[in-house]
């Protein structure tokens, strides 16, 4: 638990705690600075806090209708993140995913009321994003790796989410189970981690299809092996899974029926030229899923009349 949150709000650099901000830390803040009250109050505030906050994260993922979109684990181009950010905003999206850089945090928090999540696979770095106002880290979008032939094992990423939960045990944490598994070894990893803590489970498979069709078809294979993964492992679980890498307008919704509480959007957006592009193409992805989230509400009232 870091005790910086508990600095005076009125501080310039704790821009993360700005009432005006973020709506999932409420209002709990006082006009006046914590510095009178004794550090076992404060602990005990921090804590609801977070335990407020997280619920307030994971809201999107309990109804099945998540839409993370992400700029890139490696991607440190401020001009890049900023539109990612735009678009994700303005275009419907409910999540997203940056570099694990507090610098870079407090860019996206200027842009936007949405939960900020940082992807990194170091754990160390978590602390410092958090403080400058990410609400949820994420260990994982190992797709920047795979070019360079970094490939990482069950017993590394366990590592990594023990570490992580334990400098970090109230945050939400998102960690991604690699393509490169089979499927079930990936449903055996996805267990193993819901039994360490993590609070969402991510699939990944985009980077490996090579797609034989164009148009629709190829958008439909591009996005099989992950749609497979997270129909295997929400049935194995019963924290929320992300279904991302490779996923378009075409196969978000498939992911939502597949079982997945939520989808996680990265080149489709995050490639495009301008930031114009990328919410149209947000939007289109977040209309998909609304879309898809009605069918499924209207199928259950139905269900329930008969």
């Amino acid at each position: 638990m870091h005790s910086s949150i508990c600095l005076p709000v009125s501080s310039p650099s704790n821009t993360a705690l700005k009432q005006s901000l973020s709506p999932f830390l409420g209002n709990f803040l006082p006009s006046k600075p914590y510095a009178p009250l004794k550090r076992r109050a404060c602990l005990t505030t921090t804590k609801a806090l977070l335990s407020t906050t997280k619920e307030a994260v994971l809201k999107d993922f309990h109804e099945r209708r998540a839409l993370k979109i992400i700029s890139g684990l490696q991607n440190f181009d401020r001009d890049n993140v900023a539109s990612v950010v735009t678009a994700a905003d303005k275009g419907g999206a409910t999540h997203v995913d940056i570099a694990c850089d507090p610098e870079l945090v407090k860019l996206a928090i200027s842009l936007t009321s949405l939960p900020v999540c940082v992807s990194s696979v170091d754990p160390a770095a978590f602390s410092a994003a958090v403080e400058a106002g990410a609400l949820m880290v994420e260990i994982g979008n190992y797709d920047s790796f795979y070019d360079s032939g970094v490939v990482f094992s069950p017993e590394q990423i366990l590592k990594l989410t023990k570490e992580t939960r334990n400098l970090l045990p109230s945050v939400t944490l998102s960690v991604t189970v690699p393509h490169t598994l089979s499927l079930p070894d990936q449903v055996k990893l996805a267990e193993l981690l819901e039994r360490e803590g993590a609070d969402i489970i991510q699939t990944e498979g985009g980077k490996c299809s090579t797609p034989s069709k164009s148009g629709v078809l190829g958008l439909i294979e591009k996005a099989t092996p992950t749609l497979a993964a997270a129909y295997s492992i929400s049935r194995a679980v019963r924290i929320p899974v992300m279904c991302a890498s490779g996923l378009s307008a075409v196969t978000a919704p498939m992911a939502i029926t597949a079982g997945a509480a939520g989808v996680g959007v990265g080149s489709a957006v995050n490639k495009l030229n301008d930031v114009i592009a990328m919410v149209a193409e947000v939007r289109s992805i977040a209309e998909s899923l609304s879309t898809a989230s009605d069918r499924q509400t209207a199928s259950k009232e139905r269900s329930l009349k008969l």
